[in-house]
């Protein structure tokens, strides 16, 4: 990761100072790393000895990156890994060209690899990826979204890169079409489970934990699988509660809808369901040799779901 984080700094170097300081600024303010992780530890579970996994993690950054500063303009938000957001410091239009700027050198390093499977699959991540930020701008404020729809979003805004990024390692590593399908299969609901999560540390976190705000989702309009659950399963004042909120973005105040939230168990019936998405995604990659990289994607697994930021 030490080495990844050399070739992220060595790429986004540009002559324009601007692009430079956003960039740093939102590279260098923490983050898991976990989607170049995957890369990395995906390709050492099939031996693979080269060094373009290194490339390949960098790249898979910058398209998160990238998705955060469009992400962060798109929702107003003002807070990120507890330091305020780039559109917060530098303004929403170098937001935006900034995150084009990631984009396209993203691309620019997938022409480096020279290997059309890699572009591929690269190429409709990104694409789904932009389809589930789509997807969710139609869902804001919008109280009768279904379970299976949020999960949509979530599959395609959240746990495609994480899918992407598992597949690329099998791919470095020459993996059969089928390990490559079953190590896709295991980061899709890895990075399904590490959402889920998040929509529960929304409403249950510590904000120096989390680095945001508490209730920012709700304040944005989201309709979180919490939220689904409280209306799905609650009386039906408590269900208007609810709805009401998503559509006023909870304005009323927050702690009614906390308290709806905990009558319904819908903290409980959401860790559940990231529980289970975990579960598939271990059992997955039970086909690969024991190791140290196949050890650190279980632990990845139940790092997902018992985690507190």
């Amino acid at each position: 990761m030490d080495i990844v984080d050399d070739v992220i700094r060595e790429k986004l170097h540009s002559q324009v100072v601007l692009i430079r300081q956003v960039s740093e600024y939102i590279i260098n303010s923490g983050g898991k790393r976990l989607r170049p992780a995957l890369v990395i530890l995906s390709s050492g579970a099939f031996s693979y000895s080269g060094k373009f996994h290194y490339t390949l993690a960098a790249i898979v950054e910058f398209i998160h990156t990238a998705t955060l500063l469009h992400d962060d303009v798109v929702d107003e938000s003002q807070l990120r890994r507890n330091q305020e957001t780039a559109n917060a410091l530098f303004g929403n239009a170098a937001s935006v060209l900034v995150g084009d700027f990631l984009y396209s050198r993203a691309f620019q390093m997938m022409v480096e690899v020279d290997n059309m499977r890699i572009m591929q699959v690269l190429a409709d991540a990104t694409n789904t990826i932009a389809e589930g930020e789509v997807l969710q701008l139609l869902n804001c404020r919008e109280p009768n979204v279904t379970e299976e729809s949020y999960l949509q979003v979530i599959r395609f805004k959240t746990a495609k890169l994480f899918e992407a990024a598992s597949r690329l390692g099998a791919i470095l590593g020459n993996a059969t079409r089928e390990e490559e399908d079953a190590m896709a299969l295991y980061g899709m609901h890895l990075g399904t489970a590490f959402q889920l999560i998040d929509d529960i540390l929304d409403y249950s976190g510590n904000n120096s934990d989390i680095g945001k705000n508490l209730g920012d989702d709700l304040a944005e309009g989201k309709p979180t699988l919490p939220l689904i659950h409280a209306m799905k399963t609650g009386t039906q004042q408590q269900a208007d509660i609810i709805r009401k909120a998503i559509q006023d973005g909870g304005q009323d105040g927050f702690q009614p809808i906390l308290d709806v939230i905990q009558q319904t168990d819908a903290l409980n019936y959401a860790r559940r369901s990231a529980e289970k998405e975990t579960a598939i995604a271990i059992r997955s990659i039970q086909f690969l040799p024991e190791s140290e990289n196949k050890k650190c994607l279980l632990d990845l697994a139940d790092f997902a779901v018992t985690r507190n930021y």
